[in-house]
C-alpha cells in the first residue's frame, strides 16, 4: 500500500519528522521516474501569490501544478489590491470566496502564514497554504528538493559531511536545511564571513574556515549573498565580489580539491564568480541543474500532501 503524507498546510520543515521527510522524498522520486499522478475526481484550484521576485520557485510550482492536474488561477502581485492597503489575509479571503482551494505564497515577512493558518474565532478562511519562502525564515520546498538531490546521489544521509557556506544569517534555505539535515543524521558544518553567522546555529554544527572543509565534505552547499537583506549592515558598503570569491567562493583550485563524488549545491540565483566560478555552474560536481529538475517533482509531492490533507479533488 502506497504511503502518503497528508497535511492541512505546508509552511515549514519543523516538526515534519524523519518518516514524513523520507515519504516525501520517495514520492518525489516516484513522480520523477514516471509514476502516475493521482487522479482528481473534481477540479482543484490553486493560485501562486509571489510578493518577492522568483524564477525557479515560481515556475517550478506552476509546472508541478500542471503535472498534478491542478488548475492555476493567475495572480499578479504588483497589480493586486494589496497595493491599495488590503491585507494578505483579506486577499486570501477573496481567493477563497472565488473558489480557490490552495495558495502558494512567497512574502518578505517572516512567518507571514501564521494569521492565515491560526485563525481568530471570528475568522473562517478555508485555504490550504504552501510556503514558497518567508523572509529569512523558512523555504521548505527548497530544503526538501535539496534532500531529494542528496538522497538521489548518496542513497542516505547518515554520516554525510555537509558544509553550508556563505550568507547564513539571512538565508531561509540555510535555516531549513540545517534543521532537517541534523534530523536525518548528517554532520553539518558552516563557513563564510563570521559577520553573517549567528552562533545560535552552533547547536546544528561547527563553524570552520572554508579551506579546512574543502577536502573532507560530501556536499558543499553554497548560499547566495543576499544584498537585498543587508539594509543597515555596515559590511554591505565594504563588500568586494572578487575578495569574497577569493576567500569564500568555490574557485577552480577548491573545486579540484573536492572529493570526486562531492556535490556542489546552490539554491540560485548564482552570483557568478562570487559564490561559484561562473564556468563551474555546469561542471560534473555541480548539482545546480539537477536541483532545479528535482524541484518540480518535490513540489508535486508537497502539493499532493496538502491536496490529500484537505480531501480535495476526491483524494483521501
Amino acid at each position: 500500500m502506497t504511503e502518503f503524507v497528508k497535511l492541512p498546510h505546508f509552511v515549514s520543515v519543523e516538526n515534519l519528522g524523519i518518516d514524513r521527510i523520507n515519504t516525501l522524498i520517495k514520492r518525489a522520486e516516484y513522480f520523477k521516474n514516471g509514476g502516475a499522478r493521482p487522479q482528481l475526481k473534481t477540479p482543484v484550484y490553486v493560485t501562486n501569490m509571489f510578493f518577492e521576485n522568483s524564477t525557479r520557485t515560481h515556475t517550478s510550482f506552476a509546472m508541478a501544478e500542471k503535472k498534478l492536474g491542478l488548475t492555476e488561477i493567475p495572480f499578479d502581485a504588483a497589480h493586486s489590491s494589496m497595493s491599495k492597503g488590503e491585507t494578505l489575509y483579506d486577499t486570501c479571503l477573496v481567493m477563497n470566496a472565488l473558489g480557490v482551494n490552495l495558495s502558494v505564497i512567497r512574502a518578505s515577512q517572516n512567518a507571514y502564514y501564521e494569521p492565515l493558518i491560526n485563525h481568530r474565532a471570528d475568522q473562517h478562511l478555508n485555504l490550504g497554504i504552501v510556503n514558497a519562502g518567508d523572509g529569512s525564515g523558512q523555504h521548505p520546498s527548497q530544503s526538501l528538493l535539496d534532500m531529494m538531490t542528496i538522497h538521489e546521489h548518496f542513497g542516505s544521509f547518515k554520516g554525510l559531511k555537509i558544509a553550508i557556506v556563505g550568507d547564513i544569517t539571512n538565508s531561509r534555505v540555510a535555516r531549513s536545511n540545517m534543521e532537517i539535515l541534523t534530523q536525518l543524521g548528517a554532520e553539518v558544518y558552516f563557513s563564510g564571513p563570521d559577520y553573517w553567522y549567528d552562533h545560535a546555529f552552533d547547536k546544528y554544527g561547527k563553524f570552520c574556515p572554508l579551506d579546512d572543509l574543502v577536502d573532507k565534505v560530501d556536499v558543499m552547499m553554497l548560499l547566495r549573498v543576499q544584498h537585498e537583506r543587508h539594509a543597515g549592515d555596515a559590511n554591505e558598503s565594504k563588500f568586494d565580489a572578487a575578495k569574497y570569491h577569493e576567500k569564500y567562493g568555490i574557485n577552480h583550485d577548491r573545486y579540484n580539491r573536492l572529493k570526486d563524488q562531492c556535490l556542489i549545491m546552490h539554491p540560485g540565483p548564482i552570483n557568478h564568480d562570487v559564490e561559484l566560478a561562473g564556468n563551474l555552474v555546469e561542471a560534473p560536481k555541480c548539482a545546480f541543474f539537477k536541483q532545479m529538475q528535482n524541484g518540480v517533482f518535490m513540489r508535486m509531492a508537497m502539493l499532493e500532501a496538502v491536496v490529500r490533507g484537505r480531501h480535495l479533488g476526491g483524494l483521501e
